[in-house]
């Protein structure tokens, strides 16, 4: 219970802070800011959850730590679980405090920082583009953090190290996908934005998962042991 407690909280938090920055604050910090307003979330919740769950909050995370023989799968479905709720709580208190704005607030103009691809989602990148980021960003990302948290690695600093990463790669991929790696993160404003959030929400599901699954099976045949 404490595990699932942990991963709900953080993940509200990284949705409500990253996907925030995006729709409330994204004219005045720009792409740069809201690199670093996901990264840094994950950072704080990295030191203030870490030790309860590992801070996985990310689905695709999580069954990465499974393939790698980190995590129990007994305990994927209940950290999965959380991390699903968490970003759509996350994402409801975003709706919620983005409506109050005066003059309001249309959803579907503004959205909420939903992720997707084509026509008329920032860079306009096909399909294809979004799946292959999606999927080496996230095969990448997981790399980091299997090894930034293994025997041998600096914990002390995995946080930053992890963070840092998520920085990095929305700083590339922003205006590719709007940047997912995370299915979670990728569901909460999908549901609240609608039309084809929900859509193509499929490919925020399946790419970043089968990146996930490859790292995890990079670090389960010892290829990325520390000597």
């Amino acid at each position: 219970m404490k595990q699932a407690t942990a991963e709900f909280i953080g993940t509200m938090t990284l949705v409500l802070f990253g996907c925030g920055a995006a729709v409330i604050a994204g004219a005045d910090i720009g792409l740069t800011g809201i690199s670093f307003a996901f990264g840094l979330a994950l950072i704080g919740m990295a030191y203030g959850i870490g030790g309860v769950s590992g801070c996985h909050i990310n689905p695709a995370v999580t069954i990465g730590a499974v393939v790698a023989g980190r995590l129990p799968a007994s305990k994927a479905g209940s950290y999965i679980a959380a991390q699903v709720a968490g970003a759509t709580v996350g994402a409801a208190i975003l709706y919620l405090i983005a409506s109050g704005k005066g003059g309001g607030f249309d959803v579907a103009t503004s959205g909420l920082g939903q992720n997707g691809w084509g026509t008329g989602y920032l860079g306009e990148y096909t399909m294809v583009a979004a799946f292959i980021f999606e999927l080496v960003a996230t095969f990448l990302f997981v790399v980091v953090i299997l090894g930034a948290t293994g025997a041998g690695a600096p914990s002390a600093v995995a946080g930053i190290a992890i963070g840092l990463t998520l920085v990095v790669i929305h700083l590339v991929g922003i205006n590719v996908t709007g940047v997912s790696v995370n299915p979670a993160r990728s569901f909460g404003p999908a549901l609240f934005a609608g039309g084809h959030a929900i859509g193509q929400l499929w490919l925020f599901i399946v790419a970043p998962i089968l990146g996930a699954i490859a790292a995890g099976i990079l670090f389960k045949t010892g290829l990325l042991d520390a000597e």
